[in-house]
Parts: C-alpha cells; sequence; structure tokens
C-alpha cells in the first residue's frame, strides 16, 4: 500500500481536537486508475480475516478485497456476483459477519426499467457467493433501500446469529412543501432465519425525514440508531452532502425510538458504529460540508469520530477525533459538464463518501472510507478515479 501523500488541511483552532497522525492513513486502491467506492468492512474471527466489500468501475461491478495480515495488505478487488448479460450498474450496500463461516450482502441493480435490489449469501467465508435474490419488499410492496449492514443478535452458548435487524427507507409523497425528491421514512424490521424472510416493518415516526440508519447494541441492551437526516430548509434543493445527522435509541429491542437528538444538521452523515471491550461506543463519519475552505478557496474534507461512554445517551463532542483529512482539487459548483469540462468540475468530486469500522483483536480499531482526492469528470461525466482510505487508530485512555 501506499502511505497517503493528500494535502494537509488548516481547519480552525480546536484544542481537543485528537489528530491521529497521518502515517496511520493509507490509500489501498492508489495504484489503480478506475473508481472503487462504497467501502464496507468486515472481520472474521475464526479466521483473523479481512474482507472488504467494494464497487468498481463503470459500469459499476460488485467486488470483495481481502486481508490476512489485518489490513497491512489487500488482495487486488474480484467481481464475486455472476457475469450480468445486461451489463447492469451494480453497487455493494452492506455486508454482515453471520457467524459460522456465513455472510450475507446486499446490491443494487440499475436497469433500464428502473433500479432492482437483491442480496447475497457465502457460507464459506467470502470464496464463493449464491446467486443473488430479490431483497423483500415492505409491507405494502414499496420497494426496501438498504444502506447500511445489519445489527446481527447472537445465540451466547452457539455464537449464531438468532435475530438479525435490518433498516431501510422510503421516499415519501411530495404532499407537502420538501427538498427536492421528497422526504425519508426511515423503517426497521426483523428476521430469525439470517435474513430469508422479515416481519413486517416498523415506521418509527421519529424516524421521518431520515433516510440511512446504522445500528449498534450498546453494551446495557439498548439499541443505538445513528440516523442520517434530510437536509434543512435552507439547503432543500442543494447536493445531498448537505443532509445531516443524529441518534436515537430503542430500549424495547427496536419496538419503539426516542426522537433523534441531532449532533449536525448538515454536512455530515455516513456513520458507522463499534462497541468496545469496556463498552464504550466509537462512530465514525465523513464530512463533506463543513470545514472552511483553505486560503486558496479549496474546499476541505475528513473523517471524523466520537464515543460515548454511557450506551449512547450521550456523546463527547468537545473531543472529536480526526481521522483523515484532504483538500479538495476544484472549485467551481457548476453542475454541468461543458466543453472545457476538466477546468469546471464540482469542487464536491473529491469529497469523503462511507464510513465503516472494525474491531481488530489488538484492541485497535480500523476505519476504512471513501475518498475522491484523486478524482476528475471523465467524458461521460463520472468522477474518476476514486479511493478506498484506511486508518488504524486507537482511542485516548
Amino acid at each position: 500500500m501506499t502511505q497517503w501523500q493528500s494535502q494537509q488541511v488548516t481547519l480552525a483552532e480546536d484544542d481537543n481536537l485528537t489528530v491521529v497522525p497521518r502515517e496511520n492513513c493509507q490509500i489501498v486502491t492508489e495504484t489503480s486508475e478506475q473508481s472503487v467506492t462504497l467501502p464496507y468492512l468486515v472481520y472474521i474471527p475464526e479466521s483473523q480475516k479481512l474482507l472488504l466489500l467494494v464497487t468498481c468501475g463503470f459500469p459499476h461491478q460488485v467486488n470483495l478485497m481481502t486481508s490476512d495480515d489485518l489490513g497491512i495488505t489487500w488482495s487486488d478487488p474480484r467481481p464475486i456476483l455472476p457475469d450480468d448479460p445486461e451489463k447492469r450498474s451494480w453497487l455493494g450496500l452492506g455486508i454482515t459477519w453471520l457467524g459460522a463461516g456465513r455472510l450475507a450482502l446486499a446490491a443494487s441493480a440499475s436497469p433500464p426499467s428502473g433500479d432492482m435490489r437483491f442480496r447475497s449469501y457465502s457460507d464459506d467465508c467470502g470464496q464463493t457467493w449464491s446467486d443473488p435474490v430479490p431483497i423483500q419488499r415492505t409491507s405494502d410492496g414499496i420497494e426496501w433501500h438498504q444502506w447500511d449492514p445489519w445489527l446481527v443478535d447472537s445465540d451466547p452458548e452457539t455464537g449464531e446469529a438468532s435475530r438479525i435487524a435490518e433498516t431501510g427507507y422510503i421516499s415519501l409523497p411530495e404532499n407537502e412543501p420538501c427538498p427536492r425528491g421528497g422526504y425519508s421514512q426511515a423503517m426497521i424490521r426483523f428476521s430469525e432465519d439470517l435474513g430469508r424472510t422479515w416481519q413486517d416493518e416498523i415506521r418509527p415516526p421519529q424516524w421521518h425525514k431520515a433516510d440511512e440508519v446504522a445500528l449498534c447494541r450498546a453494551g446495557n441492551g439498548t439499541i443505538v440508531a445513528a440516523c442520517r437526516i434530510n437536509q434543512p430548509k435552507p439547503y432543500w434543493y442543494d447536493i445531498d452532502h448537505y443532509e445531516g445527522f443524529g441518534f436515537s435509541l430503542s430500549k424495547d429491542d427496536g419496538l419503539t425510538w426516542s426522537d433523534v437528538q441531532v449532533f449536525y444538521e448538515w454536512g455530515r452523515h455516513h456513520p458507522s458504529m463499534v462497541r468496545m471491550p469496556n463498552d464504550d461506543i466509537v462512530m465514525t463519519y465523513v464530512v463533506r460540508k463543513g470545514y472552511p475552505d483553505t486560503a486558496d478557496g479549496y474546499p476541505q474534507f475528513g473523517i471524523e469520530a466520537i464515543v460515548s461512554h454511557d450506551h449512547g445517551e450521550t456523546w463527547d463532542m468537545a473531543h472529536r477525533y480526526m481521522l483523515s483529512q484532504w483538500k479538495g482539487n476544484a472549485k467551481g459548483e457548476a453542475p454541468e459538464l461543458e466543453a472545457d469540462f476538466r477546468a469546471k468540475w464540482p469542487r464536491w468530486f473529491a469529497s469523503c463518501q462511507a464510513t465503516s469500522t472494525q474491531l481488530l483483536p489488538d484492541g485497535t480499531l480500523l476505519t476504512v472510507f471513501g475518498t475522491g482526492y484523486r478524482s476528475a469528470p471523465t467524458e461521460h461525466g463520472h468522477c474518476s478515479p476514486r479511493d478506498v482510505g484506511l486508518v488504524r487508530w486507537m482511542i485516548n485512555e
């Protein structure tokens, strides 16, 4: 792997911000010229192997990368779904370890007739995968949009998955003033057969105007939900990078939920959570908006983390961690690509996308994230290459 060589950003002074050393951050895909996006990380304890689900190229294809040395070196991406005669674009949307050699992942295909969402399973630690099967729709027949991995409750004696919680969302009809595309409604549902079938979903009213929801089981049994929320009114018609996020708690195994307590109204989202051995909860997330521009007018992006010491009830926002940081490579906001597009691509092309964090056996944390710090537009309007970075770090005692 190549060490991270991006520019050092300049942020407002913050005495309580812990900056992870730059040498702890590496770019896994820096020798590739293709787009590698949407990283999801999973750890297999039996073999001490890491699997990294990524989406590669145009049209997009679902790939896996593996590491046998806890993230020091990685295999090249390898496609894991059957050849598609229609050459549809596939996105990988979450991978979950189920124990006893089993994994599950979700994928979205985009044929001309509309989106299609599928799931695939592995019974041999990710070596081979089943043919995709359609993801069960909502109880009223609406397509289920998944983004985050499942929350798995395991049998304490066998270690096998006994109950799975899955979050998803739908877009609501535009029957009131709302953002472009309409408000979202996040939902949760449960399975007791490894995700083959699902109970009817619960639509918490507190999750109105939320979409992607990551889950974590706290040490006291509470389920913590980190909720991406629709952008506030001043940014209704801007890019969805203006969406924010907050947290919601359930004390009854996911049946009812507290109001969403907002961390950031806009500019930060894509959270991932890990419960530590001492029951602290670590949450990582992307910073797409909110940092000041550099002195020469370029945007700045980063990956941050916060910690809860009380099972998700409160979060130590005063002592954040800066895991990675970089400077954008364009100043313009123009969404269209004209004849001289290489001088006018949007400033958000270099931004971050997705975080996924795992606790390693030695007590360190490994966080993967998507970054476009090398990106430039292609003739088809895509931004490429895009990269996957990783940070190995620890929380302060």
